[in-house]
């Protein structure tokens, strides 16, 4: 068996992490492949972004809400060290070249065939650093009838079908999130672990592609077997379920909205003799199980919020609670900002920025055995630029 992979770094970052000495250079912009390399970052990683001189990575622009610096930027970039390099002159792209030369991973999320007229084609980099591994992050792959298509978040979900699915039956609706852009990066992230475990065992890299389209049809998976094998594509049914009922958003009397979920013959026959007080609905041949259910929802819906309504909703999570109904408030984003449970369990922690001390949620992957994790600052534009070419050029 080959000797493990001995990481390229000579000086991992004083915070230690599983993945403390490993350097990754990441070509990167807007999210997909920021959102990556932040969580490898997180882990301890030397993240080495290359960014355009003057202007940087472009969702540095994108607004100026948290005192007057992106939102997005800050949360997909701490923990990174940015350089600025015109990677298209001859001289930036000697100093990319041979950063890549000292490199665990190169991420790059660049327009199609950008990266090998740089010089950093995946292709390439395989014959001549077969230890690498490298990740490609694009819109739909690097070839088929789409591979030279711009992607964009709204884009890729309309292409994927998840439109169709969300919002109202009115309504198509993107998600609120950039979910084709933070599905890729998880996926980019997975399987640069993955190449790095193998990689430890061989000594060899690994050549990876991700597509937005790919990775976000693989979380459409229940509704494209729903629409193959059923015929129907799952119905847009805005917060509520389109194949579980019932399971959403009910008014109350204070004017609040209580999120409520079944998913058991059990609970439906408990939610019936204690949150409704009506046990015959048990065995109403309309909602005898959950296909008649969702099959008569409407009905059933009206038959929820005629006891919902009478309730405060105080009383009606008590009601859940003894029938042990799975439930949820429905809350502003600044009521999660607030939330009890994250307070508690201390998950926001304090980082550096160019705009002063911000606070984050702490990464959601809790390592027991590390007694605290602290949250590396984010970059401000080439702040790093000298000290990493001085590391480039030392002996």
């Amino acid at each position: 068996m080959p000797e493990p992979y001995p990481p390229h770094s000579p000086a991992p970052h004083p915070d230690g992490g599983p993945l403390a000495g490993l350097v990754v250079v990441s070509v990167e912009q807007a999210v997909a492949a920021p959102f990556a390399t932040r969580q490898l970052a997180d882990l301890g990683a030397r993240v080495i972004k290359i960014e355009r001189p003057g202007t940087g990575d472009l969702a540095r622009a994108y607004d100026r809400t948290v005192r007057g610096m992106s939102s997005h930027f800050v949360w997909l970039n701490r923990g990174k060290e940015s350089v600025e390099l015109d990677v298209r002159a001859p001289e930036g792209n000697r100093r990319l070249r041979a950063l890549v030369d000292r490199a665990d991973v190169l991420v790059q999320n660049l327009a199609p065939g950008a990266a090998d007229r740089l010089g950093i084609g995946s292709a390439q980099l395989a014959l001549s650093h077969p230890e690498l591994i490298t990740c490609d992050i694009s819109g739909y792959g690097s070839d088929g009838p789409y591979q030279d298509r711009k992607a964009y978040d709204l884009l890729v979900q309309a292409e994927a079908g998840l439109l169709s699915i969300t919002g109202t039956p009115e309504t198509p609706s993107k998600v609120g999130l950039s979910i084709a852009d933070i599905c890729a990066g998880m996926y980019a992230y997975s399987g640069i672990l993955t190449a790095l475990l193998n990689r430890t065992g061989t000594g060899r890299g690994a050549r990876l592609e991700v597509s937005m389209l790919e990775a976000l049809g693989e979380w459409m998976g229940y509704a494209e077997y729903f629409t193959r094998y059923g015929g129907t594509a799952p119905a847009r049914t805005g917060a509520s379920h389109a194949t579980i009922a019932p399971y959403g958003p009910f008014p109350t009397q204070d004017g609040q909205n209580v999120i409520l979920g079944l998913q058991n013959p059990h609970e439906w026959v408990a939610f019936c003799e204690i949150v409704l007080d009506r046990p015959h609905l048990a065995d109403d041949p309309r909602f005898l199980d959950n296909a008649d259910r969702a099959t008569h929802r409407a009905e059933l819906d009206a038959v929820v919020t005629e006891t919902t309504v009478r309730l405060s909703a105080a009383e009606l999570v008590e009601r859940l609670d003894e029938a042990c109904i799975a439930h949820a408030g429905q809350r502003t984003l600044q009521e999660f900002s607030a939330h009890e449970q994250l307070r508690s369990r201390g998950r926001w922690a304090p980082f550096g920025s160019p705009v002063g001390e911000l606070i984050g949620l702490v990464p959601p992957v809790t390592d027991r055995g590390r007694t605290s994790t602290r949250l590396r600052p984010v970059p401000a534009l080439g702040e790093h630029t000298d000290d990493v070419l001085a590391w480039l050029d030392a002996p």
